[in-house]
């Protein structure tokens, strides 16, 4: 029996916001090599750099390009550019995120939750608008946004970032269903506690994290690159008839 072609990219233009580090880095060091040509954005163009260079050192295709999604000019900026450079979008991937305050809930402070409403929510959306118009005209693509487990389940002291996250999931849903007549499909990755920079504030406390290993069957914090996998099925013709779903990638803590 032949190996599969169904996690193939080769062709294929990719976009991954937030990818200069963390989740974001190790899915686009995966897409590239599978083959496709990976737009490594993030806020600083430096970065960005760095993980496209490393692709290119690997032997596959990837360029950086700095967007913060939480700026429309920036999305539009981008959108133009990736038109004028590439022609085409095959693959979005919305993971760029942010969660400025850590409070009680009664804490909140505007401009955190303002903040956090126009990266999480605004900036999701829109890039999705702008990716799924260019890939209804090339007979369609997919969109996958990494919500968090938040969005089902909010976290201690992670009140707004949740009630973004629980948009996101549900924003999911809603591009997979107008958007399928284009070809279009989108899903939503849900992770866990992985171990980032993003999520520094959880796994560097002991006492915040025992008590979050408490909940997780697998008793661990994920690695970023255990993600990827996740992305790369989303991504790939392997998820072909797979729209509006939320995929848990949790350790079981949601089971």
């Amino acid at each position: 029996m032949s190996k599969t072609q169904l996690f193939d990219l080769d062709g294929k233009i990719a976009f991954v916001s937030g990818a200069s580090r963390g989740i974001g880095e190790a899915i686009a060091r995966l897409l590239a090599q599978q083959g496709a040509h990976v737009i490594v954005s993030s806020r600083k163009i430096e970065g960005c750099q760095h993980v496209a260079d490393a692709i290119i050192a690997d032997g596959g295709k990837a360029t950086a390009i700095a967007c913060h999604i939480g700026e429309m000019e920036q999305i539009d900026s981008v959108f133009a550019r990736i038109r004028e450079e590439f022609g085409r979008l095959d693959i979005l991937v919305n993971n760029a995120a942010t969660n400025p305050q850590f409070c009680n809930v009664l804490d909140t402070d505007l401009g955190a939750f303002q903040k956090t409403v126009d990266v999480n929510i605004r900036g999701y959306f829109f890039m999705s608008v702008e990716a799924g118009k260019l890939m209804r005209e090339h007979g369609g693509g997919s969109i996958i946004n990494v919500a968090s487990i938040n969005g089902v389940s909010p976290g201690v002291f992670q009140g707004i970032y949740s009630v973004t996250k629980a948009a996101v999931i549900n924003m999911t849903k809603v591009f997979a269903k107008e958007c399928a007549p284009f070809g279009i499909r989108c899903n939503a990755l849900l992770p866990g506690l992985t171990d980032t920079k993003f999520a520094s504030a959880l796994v560097s406390n002991e006492q915040i994290l025992n008590t979050a290993l408490a909940q997780i069957p697998l008793k661990r914090v994920a690695a970023p690159s255990e993600m990827a996998g996740a992305v790369l099925y989303l991504a790939s013709d392997a998820s072909s008839y797979t729209t509006g779903v939320a995929l848990n990638v949790d350790g079981g803590f949601l089971s």
